[in-house]
């Protein structure tokens, strides 16, 4: 890993931008009023944590997903970013290893005032599918939301709420049973789940937009880095869905070349400005004064497809040391259009 200050340097050397906001995003004098927007500011800014390094079918990446000392490093080095929470990967009793990756960084995470939030892996079988999840999020909630649980305050909330993202797979899981469920809960979680609503739009409280390359698909340069993809996913939620939790995505780049399920996809860094422009995205089409609860960097450490930004990100530009992400989200003007 590189040192906090490097990494550090990375990220902050993207982001001069003067002030402005993004108008009326669909040409229309009152766009629609935003039902959820940031506690502050500025949204929180978080990042998509993988705990699996250390498991031999992953790549090795100098360190394991279980060395307290790495997490606590980590922790410190996005806290310098202004992240304030990582969203790990979980998929409950499936994967054993990732689960006590888990563990630690919710325990550490409460010892470094930094939170934590999960994103269920949803199964990609079809027996089964909605027992296993309500079986999965119950472990969940009795494991490490629980007053006894180990480091449970260090829990991402918004409005009192626990935020639970979700990263679909095999599409067979029931949300209208699973959300049933989860209502029971004393509170009940907030569910964010990735991309445009679909059939199950009702049981979810958000959407999240993840790397995609947009309609055109992925170009062997990696030229195209998401640009329509964005634009289609805020218009629609701001459109059709303003009572939902916006979530933007951001990434710097994408690669899968190291991955065992590699199949050549490609987005290119471009000097760091893929990831300027998709962070500062939202604000296209998003009603100015109105910041959106959360921004989430894709990813903070998945290596084996290319989305890592623990190193750092590639910049040929300036560098502006005073300014972390949250100043960033706050004080930017988008990029533009074409």
């Amino acid at each position: 890993m590189v040192d906090c200050a490097t990494a550090a340097l990375f990220f902050i050397a993207l982001f001069l931008h003067g002030c402005s906001g993004a108008g009326s995003p669909l040409g229309s004098s009152q766009p629609p009023q935003l039902k959820y927007k940031a506690s502050g500011k500025a949204p929180e800014i978080l990042a998509l944590y993988e705990g699996w390094f250390g498991l031999p079918n992953h790549i090795s990446v100098g360190y394991s997903s279980h060395d307290s000392a790495v997490i606590h490093k980590q922790i410190r080095e996005a806290k310098s970013m202004g992240i304030s929470a990582f969203v790990v990967d979980w998929y409950g009793d499936r994967e054993p290893f990732i689960d006590q990756s888990y563990a630690l960084v919710q325990k550490i995470a409460a010892k470094e005032h930094f939170r934590v939030a999960m994103v269920y892996e949803e199964t990609n079988q079809e027996d089964g599918a909605t027992d296993e999840a309500i079986a999965d999020f119950t472990m969940f909630r009795d494991t490490y939301l629980a007053p006894h649980a180990p480091g449970h305050e260090a829990y991402l909330t918004y409005q009192g709420r626990p935020v639970i993202f979700i990263f679909p797979r095999g599409g067979y899981t029931d949300w209208d049973k699973v959300r049933a469920v989860l209502n029971s809960w004393n509170p009940a979680p907030l569910l964010i789940n990735e991309n445009l609503p679909g059939k199950y739009a009702d049981d979810f409280d958000g959407f999240y937009a993840w790397i995609n390359p947009g309609p055109k698909g992925w170009a062997a340069d990696g030229s195209n880095w998401g640009n329509q993809y964005l634009t289609d996913f805020y218009r629609t939620m701001l459109a059709k869905y303003p009572d939902k939790i916006i979530v933007a995505g951001a990434w710097a780049g994408f690669n899968d070349g190291k991955a065992s399920w590699s199949l050549n996809r490609h987005i290119a860094v471009r000097c760091g400005q893929t990831f300027q422009d998709t962070f500062h995205f939202w604000q296209k089409y998003l009603p100015a004064g109105e910041p959106i609860p959360f921004v989430l960097l894709e990813t903070w450490n998945d290596y084996e497809e290319g989305s890592a930004i623990e190193p750092g990100i590639p910049s040929c530009g300036d560098v502006r040391p005073d300014q972390s992400l949250k100043d960033q989200a706050r004080e930017s003007k988008p990029p533009p259009t074409n």
